[in-house]
This record gives structure tokens, C-alpha cells and sequence, in this order.
């Protein structure tokens, strides 16, 4: 124990200053003075401080200790940590990782005294997880902030309701904040996609206040694909005692209530709720359509008056509906960025025709640009590759006149697709022969082959770019006549176009195909994708949303994330 405390310069405080100078008194000789009658626990079993122990003393140095006998009288120990102001000592332990703490408070009794301090906890959970609010002021202000967390959470309930379930933070600390609430669920925080069929989403959990919630993101209504993303809460987490976290399902109109969530396994959670009765209305099924479709579409049934679209609505309510809020959910990144890129990557909602909009995450591989559905439908689910560009083939659009003619474009895009496909046909051909002719050990000859893709790869960034420096910043744009768009608010100039495809299915993702279409890029923020087999425009617009805890770990993270995904949806 004596070293130990030595070690760390803790340990009964009073106790190590009180045998440092008794021994400096026999030290200097001085063994006829007054002994210190006031002794620790520690001192009372009898015996001084042996020579082990002054050597222990040392040890704090980094360097070996000397003979006893070479200590002089004024020797004295370096200067330990017990010796700092203790106001010091909060702030060197509230710089430390709140995942080291523990561990520091098992070293002493004085360390772990000094670690109650509350200070230390809400640095960390401050710095850690950007929590702000002050416990001790939620209670000076009252009502007021109350008010802030219920109508932040669920609008529809009344402040005298929700503050009867909200924690007692008069007597919380940050410790059990962190230790119990932050630390606990660290795992569930980022972006993750439910498992709802073919419908999938995009949920964002994170430390919200002194809850942790996790946000349901919705694209806008159909079609105003410019407007700012909605949200609502499916749970959230938060200490109703101390060491005591609770889980509250949100879904449904009748406020939290019981829920639960288990961790699966890395990058997988599970939710449940335990009253699924919360969810149900009073006025039956039919009330509870109706105020989906006014949250889902802003609309009623009767504003829509296409037969085929009134289908899709009814058949995603009934899909959706029975999961009641009990799902899985597996994490997804967000797409790492490169200088080279054509536009920033991310997350984008885009029009897709009588599905409404969805959201659809763009990622840049080399030569190749794809598109991957986060949220879907029952033609193309979540998870699988909507469009495809290929940033070595730009097109260069006719005139404005000839732009309108649709059979113009067709014939342009159609010649670049056959293009395409004969360099795919020979690029295997000379795969082929190379593979028969070179043995498999012959190093030397497969170099050529590894720095003519490299090559290509370059020279296809390298026309890309060259493309756009030759290109006009901008450039007119219509959309030829016959073609389809949810959305005739679309920009009318672009800033270059690309050879692509799109993919597209019968019902239940039957017969899929992949079809020539055209990649438009309009500015950093806008893009569109013409669908030449179905005469239809698709514009995509950036979703606006700084989320936390979405960058993947390296890039093959990412790449394995969109495999994941996309077997999933398959």
C-alpha cells in the first residue's frame, strides 16, 4: 500500500507527509526530537519506514535509488501528485477520457474522492458528447425548460403531463449521466437504416439535451424536393433515477411510453415497444390512415385522385404499420470525400415518380459515381443502386432547340451506351488473352496490364475534368418534350452531363434492368437523372443535415457497408 501511494504521491495524505518528515529527522540525525504522536492507520501497526519503501519513493523519478547512504540531509522525494491543489487535480483528471476514469479512481481512495467531484463528469460529457445543459439550472428554471424538452420531444403533450415523467435532476449527477446514460448506449449513436421492408429509412440517434433520441428523417412532401427535411422521434433514453436508464418508445399519439432496446451485435440494434396499445386511435384504423397521410404526405385521400397512387400510399401504411416501432436497425456511413471528386458525396432526396421522394446516398469509385436507395419502395428497395454514372463518357448536349427533341437525345445517349459497351467487350477480350498468353508467375508481364488500368482510370478522371475546364461554367438545359417530371421547378442551366444507367423493376423488384439514362449536374447541391426507357426525370437535391457519428472508420468500411446493404435488399 506504502508504495503504491508512493507511486501516485496519494494514499492518507496526512499520514505520507508525516513519515516524509520523520524520516528527514533521522535523515539529519535528529532522532532525539519529539515523535509525531498522530499517526495514520497505516503507522499504527507499529515499524518506520523501511529502506523498500524509500526506495519506492524514487521509483516516481525514472531513475534507480541511490544507497540510503547517500542521501543527504535536506533529500527529499519529487514532488507527487497529492502535492497539486486539488482544484488542480480536477482539471488534469477532467482532461482525461471519460472510458479512463474508472480506472484512475481504482488506484486510491484519494483519487476516487477527487473523481466524485461533478465537475469532471460534465466536462466530459460536454467535450464527449456536446452536452450542455446544466442539471442544477434546469432546476432554477423550472417550467420554462421543461416546456423546451416537451415540445421538443412530442408536441402534442401537454408540459403538466410530461413534467411527471421527467427525471428529478435536483438530486442526478454528471457521473451518472455519463457512466449510466452516455457510456451505456455510446454504440447506438449515428446514422442507421431500419429494416422495414422495402421501404428502409434513415434514423439518426443522437445526445439530444439530457436525453438520447433517436430521429426518424423524412424527405419533404411530394414533390418540393428543395425544402428542409422532417424529422420525428421513434425513442429516447434518459434517466429517470439515478443508475437507472430508461427506454421510452415515442411512436404513436398518446406520449412515451415502455420500451426497450438490445444491442445485437456490432453495427446492429433492435428496438421494442412494450404497450404497442399507445399507438392505436380511438377512431379505428381508418383514423389512424388518415393521420399517417396527413404526417407522411401532407395531404388527404382525397387530394389524390391517381388511382395507382392511392394504391402505393395504402399498401406502404398497412406494410409499415404492423412493425409498430419493434425493428431492427443496421448502421450506414456516411461516403468518404476525395479532392477529385465531382461534387461533394452524401446524402440527397430525390423525386421518383408516384412513390413520392426518397433518399438516395451518392458515392464516387474512381471512374464511377452511384446512387444508393437508403429509403425505397416496392419496385426498387432500400439498399439497392438506383443509378449509376459513368464519369468517363460526358455528353456533350445539342443546342437548346435540338435538346427538346427527344428522339435527339436519344440517339446521342444511345451511341455513348453502344460505345461503352464495345470497350467492356474488348476490355474482356484483351483480359482473356492476356490471362492464356502470360504465364500466372510471370511479374513482369502483368505490370503493363496493372499500369494500362491505371492509366485508364487516370486519362478517364483526366477527360472528365478536361471536360468540364473546356465546358461553359454554364450551359442552357430543358428537358425534352414527352419526358416526365414530378417537380417543373427544375434549374434551366446545368453544368456538364454524363452517360449513365438506371435501374428499374416490375413490382416486388421483378425483372430488374439496368437502362441508358443521363446524369445531369446543375450545381453543388443539384443534380437530376433522365430515364430514357421510362421518359421520366428524377431531380435530387442535398439533404442540409450535419450528422454526428456518421464518417466511416476508412473506405473500405464503407465499400463493405454498401455490399451489406444492398445483399440485404436482394
Amino acid at each position: 500500500m506504502a508504495v503504491c501511494a508512493r507511486l501516485c504521491g496519494v494514499g492518507p495524505a496526512r499520514g505520507c507527509r508525516r513519515r516524509g518528515a520523520a524520516r528527514e529527522q533521522r535523515r539529519g540525525g535528529a532522532g532525539d526530537s519529539e515523535p509525531d504522536t498522530d499517526t495514520d492507520p497505516e503507522e499504527a501497526g507499529g515499524g518506520g519506514a523501511t529502506e523498500d519503501e524509500e526506495a519506492a519513493e524514487r521509483i516516481e523519478g525514472g531513475r534507480p535509488a541511490p544507497h540510503p547512504a547517500e542521501a543527504g540531509p535536506a533529500g527529499r522525494a519529487p514532488l507527487s501528485l497529492l502535492e497539486l491543489p486539488p482544484e488542480l487535480l480536477v482539471q488534469i483528471f477532467g482532461s482525461l477520457p471519460g472510458t479512463d476514469l474508472p480506472s484512475l479512481a481504482r488506484v486510491c481512495t484519494t483519487f476516487r474522492r477527487i473523481l466524485r467531484t461533478d465537475t469532471i463528469w460534465r466536462r466530459r460529457c460536454r467535450e464527449e458528447y456536446g452536452v450542455c445543459e446544466n442539471l442544477r439550472k434546469l432546476e432554477i428554471t423550472g417550467v420554462s425548460c421543461r416546456d423546451v424538452y416537451a415540445k421538443r420531444i412530442n408536441p402534442r403533450v401537454k408540459s403538466g403531463r410530461f413534467m411527471k415523467i421527467l427525471p428529478d435532476y435536483e438530486h442526478m449527477e454528471y457521473r451518472d449521466v455519463y457512466t449510466c446514460l452516455l457510456h451505456r448506449y455510446r454504440h447506438i449513436l449515428g446514422l442507421w437504416q431500419p429494416d422495414i421492408g422495402p421501404y428502409g429509412g434513415l434514423l439518426n440517434v443522437v445526445v439530444d439535451g439530457l436525453f438520447i433520441i433517436g430521429w426518424m428523417y423524412l424527405p419533404p412532401h411530394d414533390p418540393h424536393v428543395d425544402d428542409p427535411m422532417r424529422f420525428k422521434p421513434l425513442f429516447r433514453i434518459h434517466l429517470m433515477e439515478r443508475k437507472c436508464a430508461t427506454v421510452e418508445c415515442m411512436y404513436g399519439h398518446k406520449g412515451p411510453h415502455n420500451g426497450h432496446i438490445q444491442i445485437v451485435k456490432k453495427d446492429e440494434f433492435s428496438t421494442k415497444c412494450n404497450q404497442t396499445d399507445h399507438h392505436r386511435m380511438s377512431g379505428g384504423r381508418q383514423e389512424e390512415f388518415r393521420t399517417w397521410l396527413r404526417e407522411e404526405w401532407g395531404r388527404t385521400l382525397e387530394d389524390i385522385f391517381h388511382e395507382h397512387m392511392q394504391e402505393l400510399i395504402l399498401m406502404k401504411f398497412i406494410y409499415t404499420s404492423q412493425y409498430d416501432n419493434c425493428l431492427t436497425y443496421r448502421r450506414i456511413y456516411l461516403p468518404p470525400s476525395s479532392p477529385d471528386d465531382l461534387i461533394k458525396p452524401g446524402l440527397f432526396k430525390g423525386t421518383y415518380g408516384s412513390h413520392g421522394l426518397e433518399i438516395v446516398m451518392l458515392s464516387f469509385h474512381g471512374k464511377k459515381a452511384k446512387g444508393t436507395k437508403i429509403t425505397g419502395d416496392p419496385n426498387i428497395p432500400a439498399g439497392q443502386q438506383t443509378v449509376e454514372i459513368d464519369l468517363a463518357h460526358p455528353l456533350q448536349l445539342p443546342d437548346i432547340e435540338n435538346l427538346r427533341d427527344f428522339s435527339e437525345l436519344s440517339r446521342i445517349v444511345l451511341e455513348v451506351q453502344e460505345q461503352v459497351r464495345r470497350e467492356e467487350q474488348e476490355q474482356e477480350h484483351q483480359q482473356e488473352e492476356e490471362d492464356c498468353s502470360q504465364p500466372a508467375a510471370s511479374q513482369p508481364a502483368a505490370k503493363p496490364l496493372g499500369g494500362e488500368g491505371a492509366e485508364g482510370e487516370e486519362t478517364a478522371a483526366g477527360a472528365a475534368g478536361t471536360t468540364q475546364d473546356k465546358a461553359p461554367a454554364s450551359q442552357p438545359f430543358v428537358l425534352p418534350m414527352g419526358v416526365i417530371s414530378r417537380n417543373e421547378d427544375y434549374p434551366r442551366t446545368c453544368r456538364i452531363c454524363f452517360y449513365g444507367t438506371g435501374l428499374i423493376a416490375g413490382h416486388g423488384f421483378t425483372s430488374p434492368e439496368r437502362t441508358p439514362g443521363v446524369f445531369v449536374l446543375f450545381d453543388d447541391d443539384r443534380f437530376g437523372f433522365i430515364w430514357l426507357e421510362l421518359k421520366s426525370f428524377s431531380l435530387y437535391s442535398r439533404i442540409k443535415v450535419s450528422f454526428q457519428n456518421a464518417e466511416a472508420p476508412s473506405r473500405e468500411a464503407f465499400d463493405e457497408m454498401l455490399k451489406n446493404i444492398q445483399s440485404l435488399a436482394t
